[in-house]
This record gives C-alpha cells, structure tokens and sequence, in this order.
C-alpha cells in the first residue's frame, strides 16, 4: 500500500516544479522472497507462513519464480544484476537441487557482474555443513544466519527453534563454507541483562564473522509480541547494550557502517548498500517488493502476499499486487529514509542520480537539519552527525514536516 507522506505547502509547491529526470539507471539487484518457516517468531513482522502439514510445494514455487522473473525481463532489459538476496521466511528450507535450479536458471535469463554477490539466509535448525556445502556449490557467495542469541532461556522466549548447540554448529559450517557471511543477533530481549547482551556478543566474534548485523528488538504491529508484550529491558539498559555493542565491536575492528551493521573490512554487504544508496531492486515472489527506475520516474511493485494467492495467480503471469509511481514530492524522504542509515553519508552528486531531482530542491530541509546538529553537509558529502544518528527518527521527520 502506498503512504501517504504529510508535507506542508510551500515544499509541496518547491517539488512540484520539478519532474524526476534520471539521467541513468542506478545499479540493480534481484531480491527472492521464500515466504515458509518452520514455526512463526512471535517477533516476526516480515511476510512468512508455518510449513503445513502437507509441505512446501517446492518445484510450483520455483517454477512460479523463474515464470515471474520471466514476466519481468522487460523491465529490466540490458541491466546487469549486481546482487541477488533469497530472503524469507525461511531459504534455507529449499533443498539444494532447487536452489540450483532456481540460480541455474536465473543465470539464463538475466545477466549477472562477474562477481555478483549471492546470499541466502538460513536459520540454525535448517542447515548442517553438508547443506551450506550444497548450497555454495549450487552459487551461493554468502550466508546471513540468524542466530539472534546463544542464550536458551531467550531463544525459547523468541520462539526460535534451534538451541545454542545449533546456533554454533550454523555459524561454525558457515565460516568452513563461504569467505564472507553474516551473524545476525538480537538485543534488548525479553527480560535480558547487560551481562547476558555482552555474552551472547563475546560467543558470536570466536567466529570472528566478517559481518555482524545487531538488531534491538522492536514490538511490531500486527504480532504476537505486539499483541502480548513481553517485559523488555528498559530504555536506559537497551542503551547500554547499543553502547557496549558498538564500543567492542570498534575495539574487535568492525566498521559500523550502518544502523545496524557492522563489516571487517571488504565484507559490507553489497545487496544493502544498495537499497540504502537508493539502488533498483526487481523483487520476485510472494509479497516481495521491488523499485525500479526510468526516464519516466521511480516505480514501485509489489507481488501478491500470499503463496497460496501468488501460486494461483501465477497461472496467469498475474503477479503484481500492487503497483504505484512515487510522486516528486516522496522521493526526497523516501532517498533520505535509506541514505541517511549510513554512518559514512553518500555524495551530495548521489541525490540527483538516483531521484532525478536538482538537490536544490531541497535545500530548505538540508538547512534546517544542519541547523538542528542532525546532518553534516560538506562539498561532497551528506551525512548524519552523532548525534543525526542516534536520533535518526527525529532526523527522517524533519523532512516529512518541512
């Protein structure tokens, strides 16, 4: 569903004046959306659904990909793919003769940089070492796994379904397999100390994983834990976590390059840096999104939610649920709302790029966050200050209400 972004007249009337005009398309990834878990997180706000008793019906679903992939070729036409990202839900679940079919074919129909970066998420509880062994053979280049903590009392909190001697055999396989992969962990968990954060931290960087991505765990609309709240640490302990999380991963010689992500070095994750460089994305599969740009604007799609919906309607290539042209007067927020993520800033010269709106066009709003300490703007940089960072909420409503 597209949003509706407040903002009053007089910038309303500035962008109104000015068509998007791309001088070139950005960069393109592939996301790949696998909608089945084994067992729903009460966490989990993403578009995912419990494996029923009858199974996941593999072989439709890929067919129904590479058939909606298909469909989209003309979209994309001439592009080269600079990532692909199989995120769910649950990949890990695909057996590796279907992950190799599904890559095997997407290599045939659209054409990939040499050295594009693949990753499939996978949940401990899904893999061993011969699976993620299958999975790279088959293309994969890198691994996102979600342990989220090493901690039973919290993976059995979380609904997690592997247990701390899973979680370390998954990152284990993963740094046998793949030279760059990623460790997903959670904190501000339900009843969780500072002590107990530090320790799940110290346990995931004996892997020394060359990618850490550390989420504060958030109660989202529309799940279990929103419907249910758990008691949570309070707000001055959850600062704490962040604080020390950020302080030893600095001290282990992470880069945090972004909210919640943090790299050695040449092991960012290439598929993100694209959505928050204001990237294209074509998303294929149930519920997927996608954003693509061309001379005629910036265009937004989404598939059908549902698998069972999306494999029906896949009949009859009628894939896209809904699908909508970001208005001039969106763009400005919705470039912002990724940029602005991360640490480094991007150049001044990107924002026309990838809106194809003059930057003056909001220069009103640069003014004003540079004025309130949120943004540091030089001759080649915009970028959030310490402080734009911590307070990046206040930071994106300052360009919707200005």
């Amino acid at each position: 569903m597209s949003r509706t972004i407040p903002i009053i007249p007089r910038a309303a009337a500035a962008l109104k004046s000015h068509a998007p005009q791309l001088s070139a398309p950005p960069p393109l990834s592939l996301y790949i959306h696998y909608p089945w878990c084994v067992r729903k997180c009460p966490y989990c706000d993403f578009n995912s659904h419990n494996v029923k008793d009858t199974g996941i019906p593999e072989q439709a679903y890929v067919d129904a990909l590479l058939r909606d992939l298909e469909t989209s070729l003309p979209r994309v036409w001439g592009r080269r793919v600079h990532s692909i990202f199989i995120g769910g839900g649950t990949p890990s679940l695909l057996s590796p003769e279907g992950l190799d079919r599904l890559l095997t074919t997407t290599r045939t129909l659209l054409p990939l940089e040499p050295d594009c970066e693949i990753t499939l998420e996978a949940n401990p509880g899904t893999v061993e070492s011969a699976r993620f062994a299958a999975f790279r053979a088959a293309g994969v280049t890198r691994v996102s796994v979600g342990i989220q903590s090493f901690n039973e009392t919290h993976l059995k909190a979380l609904g997690r379904i592997h247990d701390r001697t899973q979680a370390i055999q998954a990152l284990e396989a993963a740094a046998t397999h793949f030279d760059t992969w990623n460790a997903d962990l959670m904190y501000a968990l339900p009843q969780q100390t500072l002590a107990e954060a530090e320790a799940d931290l110290a346990q995931a960087l004996q892997f020394a994983p060359p990618h850490l991505s550390c989420y504060h765990l958030t109660l989202e609309p529309n799940t279990l834990f929103h419907r249910d709240p758990p008691s949570l640490p309070d707000d001055e302990t959850s600062a704490d976590m962040q604080e020390m999380i950020e302080a030893k991963l600095a001290e282990a010689g992470y880069n945090h390059y972004e909210t919640s992500a943090f790299a050695q070095a040449g092991h960012k994750c290439r598929h993100n840096l694209n959505y928050w460089r204001f990237g294209d994305y074509l998303g294929i599969g149930a519920g997927a999104h996608g954003k693509l740009s061309d001379h005629l604007g910036v265009h937004r799609q989404m598939r059908h939610k549902h698998p069972n919906t999306y494999l029906e309607r896949s009949a009859q290539d009628d894939f896209i649920q809904e699908q909508h042209t970001v208005e001039a007067h969106e763009l400005p927020f919705e470039f912002m709302m990724n940029a602005l993520r991360l640490t480094e800033g991007v150049p001044r010269s990107l924002f026309q790029e990838r809106t194809g709106l003059p930057l003056d066009a909001i220069e009103d709003k640069l003014i004003g966050a540079r004025q309130r300490g949120l943004l540091e703007i030089t001759d080649s940089l915009i970028r959030p200050t310490e402080r734009g960072q911590r307070f990046l909420n206040d930071l994106l409503e300052h360009f919707l209400a200005h």
